[in-house]
């Protein structure tokens, strides 16, 4: 029997993104979430829910537009920091080394540091008790072409991005590869 653990936020993983954008002064922020994903496929669109609390809910609020930033495994360091210092008190990238790109889609920095990038607009906010949830419609993919095969797929062995355990506040990297699509449990029910 399964032990119940109440209301939580427990789904396992949650992605690490270092989300981008600008202050009303133009100054680059970043901050870690890790409540995002995939929210439609026509058009292609990812959400990411930020208390309104944070300084880049201000940004995105202002500017209407953010970028996603997926970090490999090595700037975990980083992507915490980015999720612990607030934009209205330090300047993230002077602290990190990392370097704010503008973006020559939406009004929002990118980092140039990290392997893939999507750059969106906000197409739709919903308010949800704590947290606001913006919904960015992508308007283009950017991907460091080592991480890319050679029909331009990036493969996530290559990105080794950073998932995020809550509850026990864990970074932790990708495992192996099971199967490949539906070929992994083909044989599921003979």
């Amino acid at each position: 029997m399964k032990k119940s653990l109440g209301s939580q936020t427990l789904v396992y993983p949650t992605p690490v993104w270092i989300i981008g954008s600008y202050d009303k002064s133009g100054k680059p922020n970043a901050m870690a979430v890790a409540w995002g994903g995939v929210c439609c496929s026509k058009p292609a669109c990812v959400t990411i829910s930020l208390r309104k609390a944070t300084y880049t809910y201000g940004c995105i609020m202002e500017r209407q537009a953010y970028t996603v930033n997926v970090p490999s495994e090595k700037y975990a360091k980083e992507a915490d920091y980015f999720g612990v210092a607030s934009g209205r008190e330090v300047n993230k990238f002077a602290q990190t080394g990392l370097t704010a790109v503008h973006s020559n889609l939406v009004d929002a920095p990118y980092i140039a540091e990290f392997p893939l990038i999507l750059e969106c607009k906000v197409i739709h906010t919903h308010e949800i008790g704590l947290h606001t949830q913006f919904i960015g419609e992508i308007l283009d993919v950017k991907a460091d072409p080592e991480i890319l095969d050679d029909k331009d797929n990036p493969l996530i062995q290559k990105i080794r991005p950073i998932i995020y355990a809550p509850g026990l506040r864990q970074y932790l990297g990708i495992g192996e590869l099971l199967g490949i699509g539906y070929k992994l449990g083909k044989d599921v029910g003979k």
